[in-house]
C-alpha cells in the first residue's frame, strides 16, 4: 500500500494550483513549509447543484487522492426544524416530512495547512474547553468538532491480555480467565 503525498499550502486553492510541495507525514510537511503545519480538509471552488456537474467541472482533480466531492447543506446548515406532533389523520400517524434542506456539491481538498495569523493552528480540546467553562461561538465549536481526538497521555501497553487474570494468592502469575 502506498502512502498519499498531500500538498503543503496556505489554503485549499493554493493546494490545488501552486503548493509549496508535497508530504506524506507531518515531519516532512514541516521540512517543506519551514514552520508549523496542521492537516486539514477544506472546501474550495463553486458549489454545483448535481454530482454529475461537479464531476464534469473537476474531472482531472478528482483523480488526485487528496480531492473528493462532498455534498453540503446550502443556506443555514445549523437551522433546526421544530419537533412535530403525531396527527393520526387519514390513517397516518405522522404528518408529511418537512422539505429536505437544499444541498450542493463542493470539492473538498485535504492538505497540510501552513500556520498563519489569520487561521491559528490549534483550538482548545473539547475536554479542556468544557472544564474551563469558557463561552464558545459557533465557529469555535465547529473547529473543535473537526479536529482529531488526541490522547491526554500516551497509551500504556497492556501487561496482561483481555481474558487473563492475576491470581490473588500469587499476583506474579497470570492465568487464563474462563
Amino acid at each position: 500500500m502506498t502512502a498519499i503525498a498531500y500538498p503543503v499550502a496556505g489554503n485549499a486553492e493554493q493546494a490545488l494550483s501552486r503548493p509549496l510541495g508535497a508530504a506524506v507525514r507531518e515531519r516532512e510537511a514541516l521540512a517543506v513549509a519551514g514552520e508549523a503545519v496542521v492537516f486539514t480538509t477544506d472546501p474550495t471552488g463553486p458549489a454545483f447543484a448535481t454530482r454529475e456537474a461537479a464531476e464534469a467541472a473537476y474531472a482531472g482533480q478528482i483523480a488526485e487522492h487528496f480531492c473528493r466531492l462532498a455534498e453540503q447543506i446550502v443556506g443555514n446548515p445549523g437551522a433546526r426544524t421544530a419537533p412535530v406532533e403525531p396527527t393520526f389523520e387519514n390513517g397516518r400517524r405522522w404528518p408529511a416530512p418537512p422539505q429536505a434542506p437544499r444541498t450542493a456539491w463542493r470539492l473538498m481538498v485535504s492538505y497540510w495547512r501552513v500556520a498563519t495569523a489569520a487561521r491559528p493552528l490549534e483550538t482548545p480540546q473539547a475536554r479542556k474547553a468544557r472544564r474551563a467553562r469558557q463561552p464558545l461561538d459557533a465557529e469555535a465549536l465547529r473547529a473543535i468538532a473537526r479536529q482529531p481526538l488526541r490522547p491526554v497521555e500516551p497509551q500504556q501497553p497492556l501487561d496482561i491480555g483481555l481474558f487473563e487474570v492475576r491470581l490473588p494468592e500469587s499476583p506474579h502469575i497470570v492465568v487464563p480467565d474462563e
